[in-house]
């Protein structure tokens, strides 16, 4: 079996193991986004999980989804920047992406909507340190609230949520306790910000406890395309 033909093949195993969560955990069939998170990885795997009905692709590494933005034109995929944002390079995110998931400074925010030259908004989430971990950026729980509703009168951004990547655990009730957090968070949220309608939360590890608690977005890289290759740029 060739390399695209295992990225296909695992696609398909992702979205069962997502569908039979939805199922589980009582959620509505098909309401919770796969985005393939396709980092360092070649143009050739992308287009063979395209033939397979993925059109939501992530990317970390700036160059790297240039590039394949650029050579994807027109055939109908979504990108998220699901990376570390320089605030010197946030005029391609703002030119070129569908959706940037990391903001978690209001001056981040302020230079998208400034560089944002497209009728169509960016859609926003806010990346949350959910667990407070000195090694992950995010902004901290007790502060969400106020960037959120800072960044929700900006204009040329849609804000639609937040993200966040949670302590890694092998106990499932461990990852459903930072997913439960966050949702909690969103929710209370929402109750100001009634549009929001994103919970990007859930990963290949810990996908089946981010669907119990809610979260409309999982992030599946490795699952889909196996083992990161080394970065590119």
């Amino acid at each position: 079996m060739s390399h695209d033909q295992d990225a296909s093949r695992s696609l398909s195993i992702v979205r069962h193991r997502l569908a039979q969560a939805e199922v589980k955990f009582n959620r509505t069939p098909e309401s919770v986004c796969l985005l393939a998170v396709s980092k360092t990885k070649p143009i050739e795997d992308i287009r063979a999980v395209m033939a397979a009905g993925q059109r939501d692709f992530g990317e970390n590494y700036l160059n790297e989804a240039l590039g394949k933005i650029e050579q994807l034109a027109g055939q109908g995929c979504c990108w998220h920047f699901i990376g570390a944002i320089q605030s010197n390079k946030t005029r391609p995110l703002a030119e070129n992406f569908d959706w940037v998931h990391c903001v978690d400074r209001l001056k981040i925010a302020q230079r998208l909507s400034d560089q944002r030259k497209d009728d169509d908004l960016l859609n926003i989430c806010i990346q949350v340190n959910i667990d407070e971990e000195q090694s992950k950026a995010g902004v901290l729980p007790e502060e969400t609230k106020a960037l959120c509703l800072a960044v929700a009168q900006l204009p040329r951004l849609k804000l639609r949520g937040l993200m966040a990547i949670p302590r890694a655990s092998e106990s499932f009730e461990e990852q459903r306790d930072s997913c439960r957090r966050l949702r909690e968070l969103f929710e209370s949220i929402q109750r100001e910000l009634p549009d929001m309608d994103t919970l990007s939360v859930g990963m290949s590890g810990d996908l089946e406890a981010a669907v119990a608690e809610g979260s409309t977005m999982v992030r599946v890289g490795t699952a889909i395309f196996g083992q990161r290759a080394p970065k590119i740029s």
